[in-house]
């Protein structure tokens, strides 16, 4: 399949994408390409057309430079590698959330934050729990498709929720991965390799204690405003009485019409914005969506539940929430 080659879409905006000439595509009789992380077993999401008669794969994220991608045309398959820029400085484990040293017993996920891109098909044999000395076994759902942002920078973490909700099969027989009054370690493997093959570092840990579990959804009547002053750039601050969830505190709470920065504190209890400009006078809203969910996975309309059937799938209607408020 001499065909194969990565094209540059100069001026689309689009990134690299994969394509096969229209001769070679009508010698291998295919009309779509599949593209897989290579030693993935599922396949890149995107979507393959013809454009100018060659068939191109364009993902839904961009390719990452130095990864490995294996390529399938029919019965016909190959491996291909976009070359790396001069690489950054190797990648780094900055930051897991939550950050909070005392979790609840149906903590339901955490995020590993890197400072560059890693490599996907690596984070099930890089990451261990242990109580103590002990290995807690399978504590982590463990995906096909990991659960990476797009850039690649930061890794979802799911606790098997059949191990959280009382009352499902495999915790009545496996126990909760979490229990209540006990010390645990997160281990994150500082082998693991970043996108050009070098390693992390050395192994980072992350200690916390385990209380009672959280069954109550969070309540915006609970929260405590420190409004700012309008003609100014003071910050908005939101102070919980318990710790959010850290990637949607930054997804979906904003500030109506009004561009920022957000910045999160005090173990994801305090929300702060700033704005880009002074604040005008008069009143303002804040918007929240209400899959806004604290550490258990319990959002702003109802506690965490799992289908027993399925339970891998998270079935939420989404509602904004305007809050108003005015500027001293």
């Amino acid at each position: 399949m001499r065909g194969l080659w990565i094209l540059a879409l100069a001026g689309c905006g689009a990134g690299p994408a994969i394509s096969l000439d229209p001769l070679q595509a009508r010698a291998e009789g295919v009309d779509t390409l599949q593209v897989y992380v290579a030693g993935a077993a599922d396949p890149v999401l995107g979507a393959s057309a013809r454009e100018g008669g060659a068939l191109v794969f364009r993902p839904r994220y961009p390719f990452l430079r130095g990864v490995p991608y294996r390529v399938v045309a029919g019965e016909v398959e190959r491996v291909i590698t976009l070359r790396p820029d001069d690489p950054p400085p190797p990648a780094r484990l900055t930051r897991i959330c939550p950050s909070a040293d005392v979790l609840p017993e149906n903590q339901l996920k955490f995020y590993l934050h890197f400072s560059g891109p890693m490599p996907r098909g690596e984070l099930y044999r890089r990451v261990a729990l242990y109580e103590g000395r002990r290995k807690v076994e399978l504590p982590f759902l463990e995906l096909g498709e990991e659960l990476w942002d797009p850039e690649n920078r930061r890794v979802t973490l799911l606790f098997d929720p059949g191990r959280v909700k009382r009352g499902l099969t495999p915790r009545e027989q496996e126990g909760p991965a979490l229990e209540r009054g006990k010390s645990y370690t997160l281990v994150v493997d500082g082998a693991w390799p970043d996108v050009w093959k070098r390693p992390l570092g050395k192994d980072v840990r992350k200690t916390f204690t385990v209380g009672p579990p959280d069954e109550t959804r969070p309540d915006p009547k609970t929260w405590a405003w420190e409004l700012p002053t309008s003609g100014t750039r003071e910050p908005l601050t939101l102070t919980f009485p318990e710790p959010l969830d850290a990637a949607l505190l930054e997804r979906v709470v904003r500030v109506e019409d009004v561009r920022g920065v957000v910045a999160l504190e005090k173990a994801e209890t305090v929300w702060r914005f700033t704005p880009e400009a002074p604040w005008p006078a008069g009143p303002r809203a804040l918007l929240v969506d209400t899959v806004l969910e604290d550490l258990a996975g319990n959002n702003l309309e109802r506690p965490f539940e799992v289908d027993v059937i399925r339970p891998t799938e998270f079935r939420l209607t989404t509602r904004t929430l305007r809050l108003p408020f005015v500027t001293k």
